[in-house]
């Protein structure tokens, strides 16, 4: 990631943050940040500063269009170029499967589906200006889940986006190869967030996995990290599973 610049959606918190954080030690010089969350933007911001890195963000409904880009185009308005976006937003509810509301449907699909739909619209449009550049074109990782791949119980409509997010990642990786565009996904299983341990699955999740337990963040992040860096020049397309044998797809 050596001076280069990234996008990060929903990086106020969470994986998004870990994975800025981790960026920068990997010599990411050049942060941008997405949210909808503006408390959490301007505290996160103040911390990777203090790191030594240069931050914009951006606060913004991915779930339309316009909104989207724009938030997008603000970052690339302060850095000049974004050689890697991550779309890390996305919204975990819990609800059985005879009791989702349309309403719940619509905001699942707008933002886990849609959001990530626009961001990538966004990057390919900014980074397919520089396909002849002799550096790194472009990077975009999308995190997904092995909820995708495996049914749990009142998790449907979570499971379904993650599902669609997938099949979007391989459609961009076809259309954006010409571009030099490498389009991936990450699909983590459960791993120790704040949100996970006040789920209470964690327990279940070590048990049933190989390694016997549950993954820390920083374990995704350098996943993530491999994926959007030059140190990827060939996949794209590819949904990478990380469960420590809890899923093998």
């Amino acid at each position: 990631m050596k001076n280069q610049s990234v996008v990060i959606v929903g990086g106020a918190s969470g994986l998004g943050f870990t994975t800025a954080k981790l960026m920068v030690t990997h010599g990411a010089t050049k942060i941008g940040l997405i949210d909808r969350n503006e408390a959490l933007l301007s505290s996160s911001a103040a911390e990777l500063t203090a790191l030594g890195v240069e931050v914009a963000t951006a606060v913004a409904d991915i779930s339309r269009a316009e909104t989207a880009h724009a938030g997008f185009d603000a970052i690339v308005e302060k850095f000049g170029r974004v050689h890697a976006l991550v779309n890390s937003a996305a919204i975990y509810p819990r609800k059985a499967i005879l009791d989702i509301t349309d309403e719940e449907w619509d905001l699942e699909n707008a933002i886990n589906i849609k959001g990530t739909y626009h961001m990538m619209v966004a990057a390919v449009r900014h980074m397919r200006q520089f396909v002849n550049a002799p550096e790194v074109t472009g990077r975009i990782v999308n995190i997904t889940s092995v909820d995708a791949f495996k049914a749990h119980p009142q998790n449907a409509h979570y499971a379904a986006t993650k599902a669609a997010v997938v099949s979007l990642t391989k459609s961009f990786a076809q259309e954006c190869a010409k571009d030099q565009i490498l389009v991936n996904s990450v699909a983590p299983a459960g791993f120790a967030t704040d949100r996970a341990k006040e789920l209470g699955f964690l327990p279940e999740l070590a048990k049933a996995s190989a390694l016997g337990r549950a993954a820390e963040p920083v374990e995704m992040a350098e996943w993530i990290v491999m994926m959007a860096s030059s140190r990827n020049s060939y996949a794209t397309g590819e949904n990478v599973v990380i469960s420590g044998g809890y899923i093998y797809v």
